[in-house]
């Protein structure tokens, strides 16, 4: 049973894209077979990934417009079991290419629909906004997942994030649910961790996932060298931080 998930905070910086690609790779390397479709036109999955942006034939503006069927537009990545569809700036323009189309805001759904079957699991990378391309993704998606930093301004958009996940359900998709949340940049040192995290836990009973992200110096070098954290330095706290991750969110889907 395949499953869609969708990666959203329109807040930036929060470690959306590290969680995306981690946990993909993550889960690669446990056997299963990934996806991660990058929906962001800032492309740094794609580049997250070891990918050339720059070097593209094909890439996820062509999936949404239609001009290439999704097989011909995912690669293979070098890591075990992880296959990308990547994004680099083009995208940004198809939201308003995509303004007048009929069902613009299930483009992402179809297009995905031809290799969803291929894969155990697909996660979608969505930029830092709240527009028609996160909006396809919640209507392409089973489910969402949330990563939150535990800092002070994590909670300032969440309450707007609801609001349109309720909007897509309503109108869109009411199939789609609450994944789960992330608690990213982790310093349990720290009084106002421990706040963020109360709060976090209040507004989102039963769906917080036990494993949290630590702040770590190989999590921030790791994308630099086009590596997931696993593979650029898996004895790294980080590295540690999303193979038990991959292991919860895997025995979460398994029940």
């Amino acid at each position: 049973m395949s499953k869609t998930v969708a990666l959203v905070n329109q807040k930036g910086g929060v470690g959306k894209t590290t969680t995306a690609v981690n946990l993909a790779a993550s889960l690669g390397s446990l056997g299963y077979r990934v996806l991660l479709a990058d929906v962001d036109p800032q492309g740094n999955s794609t580049s997250g990934l070891g990918i050339n942006k720059r070097e593209l034939t094909a890439s996820t503006y062509d999936a949404l417009l239609g001009t290439a069927p999704a097989q011909e537009v995912i690669l293979q990545t070098p890591y075990k079991n992880v296959f990308l569809m990547p994004s680099n700036m083009e995208l940004a323009g198809a939201e308003l290419e995509l303004a007048d189309v009929e069902k613009r805001e299930a483009r992402l759904k179809t297009a995905l629909a031809a290799v969803k079957g291929d894969f155990d699991f697909i996660f979608l990378d969505c930029p830092p906004s709240l527009g028609l391309i996160t909006i396809n993704a919640l209507v392409a998606a089973d489910s969402l997942l949330v990563p939150i930093q535990c800092e002070y301004y994590a909670l300032e958009g969440l309450s707007q994030l609801v609001t349109t996940v309720r909007t897509v359900k309503r109108l869109y998709n009411p199939y789609i649910e609450m994944e789960g949340v992330v608690l990213t940049m982790y310093d349990g040192r720290l009084n106002l961790t421990q706040q963020v995290v109360a709060e976090v836990k209040r507004c989102f009973p039963k769906k917080v996932y036990s494993t949290v992200i630590p702040r770590n110096v190989r999590l921030s070098e790791a994308p630099s060298y086009g590596e997931p954290v696993i593979y650029y330095d898996r004895t790294s706290r980080g590295a540690a931080a999303y193979i038990s991750l991959a292991e919860e969110f895997a025995a979460r889907n398994k029940e």
